[in-house]
């Protein structure tokens, strides 16, 4: 007996509710879009293969609500490696109490996102370069990343930079362990604490994802 197909969402509102993902009418507007012209930029530029609001809330949304939760009023954000925009210019409609700034070191990758983020009147900066160079200059409170490079490659890239942020907040999969172990084994996670800040499940994935807060020893839990 086959199964019955799953009936594709075709609006936001309706992928919202079929994954419980609750935003306010104007939050859900801006998300909206943001979808619609990153879908758009989408047809000229590879910048996301989540191209159906089904795709776009189960990791999308649901790993940006992921992240917002753990961070704190009026703090800058810079989104390490942000591709489409995802999850900084996520973030920064999210949660309009905070700054937000996008770096990408592919510079068709950043120009398009600085077209998308004009589209969207959003006052968000770009900086088109490795995400180690933009520390060298600027401070943030948090440095986010999703699908970006393993922990070690992650941690080796910023570890001259922890006196630019208070702490990563870094969206992992089921192997997150794995890639914690191997860090461990380089000396990566020396001086260092990492941990499990939240763990949540994305629609279609057996394993859940989650968000680890990495920052200094010493320092107090930023």
């Amino acid at each position: 007996m086959t199964e019955e197909p799953i009936h594709e969402s075709t609006s936001l509102s309706e992928a919202l509710d079929k994954y419980e993902v609750p935003l306010p009418n104007a939050i859900a507007a801006k998300v909206d879009r943001y979808a619609i012209v990153l879908w758009e930029m989408n047809k000229k530029l590879n910048l996301t293969r989540h191209d159906t609001y089904d795709k776009f809330v189960a990791r999308d949304v649901i790993d940006s609500v992921a992240l917002a939760g753990l961070i704190r009023p009026d703090e800058e954000i810079l989104d390490f490696g942000t591709g489409g925009g995802v999850p900084g210019i996520l973030l920064a409609i999210l949660r309009p109490d905070i700054q937000v700034a996008l770096c990408d070191s592919v510079a068709k990758k950043a120009n398009a996102v600085h077209e998308i983020i004009n589209e969207l009147e959003l006052p968000i900066p770009v900086h088109h370069g490795k995400g180690q160079h933009v520390l060298e200059d600027l401070r943030f409170d948090s440095v986010v990343c999703r699908a970006v490079a393993p922990l070690r490659k992650l941690l080796t890239w910023v570890q001259p930079h922890w006196l630019s942020m208070n702490k990563m907040l870094v969206i992992k999969g089921a192997k997150w362990s794995d890639e914690r172990n191997e860090a461990r084994h380089y000396g990566l996670l020396k001086g260092l604490e990492l941990r499990n800040a939240h763990e949540y499940m994305n629609p279609g994935n057996d394993n859940p994802s989650v968000v680890l807060k990495i920052w200094p020893a010493g320092r107090k839990e930023p």
